[in-house]
């Protein structure tokens, strides 16, 4: 059984010649790059030897050369739920987007759906909700996205799946 990997940077162009490459984060959690940790990567796993976030560079052991670093260039980075629960430690009333994406998502005893996936435009984040069922039989929309913002969100069981929203219904009947 393989494990769902999360894709969370893509290694860039060589810079200067001890093999930098520039590194593009597509993550909440910068903090899990450092020395030493083993990344999942498309071209297989690599130790992060030096990660410098104001230059917005990485440099993995093993590549320690311009010529050697440039077989690097595009590799895609990639995480798993174990190692983020391990790397990447959160506040009280923070999740992962993972425990988010397939929760049900209710409006007082009304179930309007299932969140399908997590878009980030901006500084917000958005729930892409796929309607349910019953509602899409009276002619809502099969989707719509909710903000991920106190305005909507009332609370999230991580346990239940279930995220407790206030005046969802109306953005569905707006999509």
């Amino acid at each position: 059984m393989s494990k769902e990997r999360f894709f969370i940077a893509q290694v860039g162009r060589t810079v200067g010649l001890r093999g930098d490459l520039k590194f593009h984060l597509h993550t909440d959690f910068p903090e899990q790059f450092r020395p030493g940790v083993i990344l999942q990567s498309n071209r297989g796993p690599l130790t992060l030897s030096d990660y410098n976030p104001k230059r917005g560079t990485v440099r993995f052991e093993g590549y320690e050369s311009a010529e050697a670093a440039k077989v690097l260039t595009n590799a895609r980075i990639y995480s798993d739920e174990e190692q983020t629960r391990a790397l990447c430690p959160l506040k009280d009333g923070e999740h992962y987007w993972f425990e988010i994406i397939g929760a049900e998502v209710y409006e007082g005893s009304e179930r309007l759906g299932t969140v399908a996936e997590i878009q980030r435009m901006l500084e917000t984040d958005y729930l892409l909700i796929y309607t349910d069922e019953a509602l899409k039989q009276e002619g809502l929309p099969k989707e719509f996205l909710l903000p991920y913002i106190p305005r909507y969100i009332l609370s999230f069981d991580a346990t239940a799946k279930r995220l407790l929203v206030r005046d969802a219904r109306e953005i569905l009947e707006a999509s």
